[in-house]
């Protein structure tokens, strides 16, 4: 049995194959693999571990003739033709609990970075600027008795969720279905969509990335926001039409972004990175000790159990 592997990953991952007796292998540069060596070393592999930067479509699966599981090394299962993998008999997994609690954390993280203008406040301070205390020196907003706003009211959105509240705000959410577990936490209020976007003062975006969610938050919906609104993405960067919300943001139409995901990822626009009420970060939202380990570790177990003929723990 042979698994391949994108990109290292966390020792835990290596360590679970060599004690389950599975050869393995992976790309050993710290960049996304070529396209063209991608397809030439999945050809026999009977497990492959991916990342959202591999495009698992009907070339890449119709070239792996023995493989029999795609272990994702994400939630997000965008990058995969997850139908055409299941007519093939391949089993596709990902990775999910395992972040929720980091990336609520870096959402919180953004929220707060933009509502108090940190990182405006800290180039202001390296640059020499800073002389002393002033009364209107870069004045930001407070969270409580905001209207925060929830987009997707999944694992992580229901975990902000719960943070958010910590801090005294009122909690609204949109979902295809209710949310009696954040409800019951946070006393949310299940919102349209419309009313969701019109109300909330910090707007968290939790949606998955599919045909229904690509340009989600377009230009319609974008204008439907306060014009003090703080919109917050850790999810995919596709989810918003960018060249409208950059054109927002330049017009302070709305009041400020915090971006750990971009349209064209790992591209920036760089219209963005002029802006000073847009903290932008390079998708760190997993980026911890204890959710790498963790998705490496589940990414790993998915490939072993159904290599040595067992379930998949999180099978999409």
């Amino acid at each position: 049995m042979k698994v391949f592997i994108t990109r290292e990953i966390p020792k835990v991952g290596f360590e679970l194959l060599k004690k389950a007796g599975i050869d393995f292998d992976w790309y050993k540069k710290d960049s996304v693999i070529p396209r063209k060596e991608f397809l030439r070393r999945i050809k026999d592999c009977d497990g492959l571990v991916c990342l959202l930067t591999e495009k698992i479509d009907k070339e890449a699966i119709d070239t792996m003739q023995r493989c029999k599981i795609v272990a994702n090394f994400a939630v997000g299962y965008n990058n995969i033709d997850v139908e055409y993998a299941k007519s093939k008999n391949i089993i596709v997994t990902n990775t999910p609990d395992v972040l929720t609690e980091s990336t609520a954390d870096l959402t919180m993280a953004l929220v707060l970075a933009c509502a108090r203008r940190l990182f405006e406040g800290e180039k202001y301070l390296r640059e020499g600027k800073y002389k002393g205390w002033k009364p209107m020196l870069l004045l930001g907003t407070e969270l409580r008795n905001k209207t925060f706003g929830i987009l997707g009211a999944g694992r992580i959105g229901t975990a902000v969720g719960i943070r958010a509240k910590a801090f005294g705000t009122k909690i609204i959410y949109h979902s295809l279905k209710r949310n009696y577990y954040l409800e019951e936490q946070t006393g949310a209020k299940k919102a349209s969509l419309n009313s969701l976007l019109k109300k909330s003062d910090f707007l968290s975006v939790h949606l998955p990335l599919n045909e229904k969610t690509f340009h989600f938050l377009n230009k319609e919906r974008l204008q439907l926001l306060k014009k003090d609104a703080i919109i917050i993405n850790t999810a995919r960067g596709e989810i918003i039409e960018e060249k409208y919300l950059i054109k927002f943001l330049k017009s302070e139409k709305i009041k400020a972004a915090g971006l750990d995901v971009f349209e064209n990822e790992p591209n920036v626009n760089p219209e963005l990175l002029k802006l000073n009420n847009v903290v932008v970060l390079p998708h760190l939202g997993s980026a911890t000790v204890e959710a790498r380990n963790g998705m490496a570790e589940l990414a790993v177990k998915n490939i072993i159990n159904v290599l040595k003929g067992k379930p998949p723990l999180t099978p999409l």
